[in-house]
């Protein structure tokens, strides 16, 4: 027996733009109409009970990173600042991004905004969207007559 799964046509479209972005290293706007200079590298996993957003943001500060839920939507921003050129020092290739970053996801409609958890560890930025309890699977017993 197959489950049906719900398809959400506009965040494919989301990950469409932020594909193509990537990919041809360009700037693009998000829905906020702001301008970003990259977009980290997001996963996002589902289990029974929470949706969970995995960010790479390596040579951030936490005080540099922001997570907001507004309008049914999840966006994480922020800024990796680019060292101060130092007159002992000639960058030969810079290839990591810098400047700021907005990424943007619809919240999910089973997911609690409410219980929004946001962890910062060893460059990695967990995000944990906790299920509301009524989209929590139940078993109910059932009873011989």
């Amino acid at each position: 027996m197959s489950a049906l799964i719900r398809w959400y046509p506009f965040r494919e479209m989301d990950e469409l733009q932020n594909r193509l972005a990537t990919a041809l290293g360009s700037n693009y706007f998000n829905r906020s109409g702001t301008q970003a200079d990259w977009a980290p590298a997001v996963d996002v996993v589902e289990n029974e009970k929470e949706y969970t957003l995995s960010v790479e943001l390596p040579g951030i500060q936490k005080e540099n990173v922001k997570v907001t839920v507004e309008d049914g939507t999840l966006t994480i921003s922020g800024e990796r600042k680019f060292e101060q050129e130092q007159k002992d020092k000639k960058y030969h290739r810079t290839e990591r991004s810098y400047g700021t970053f907005v990424r943007s996801f619809a919240f999910p409609e089973d997911a609690d905004p409410a219980k929004v958890i946001a962890e910062f560890k060893d460059g990695v930025l967990q995000v944990r969207l906790t299920k509301s309890e009524k989209a929590l699977p139940k078993t109910i017993e059932v009873k011989v007559a």
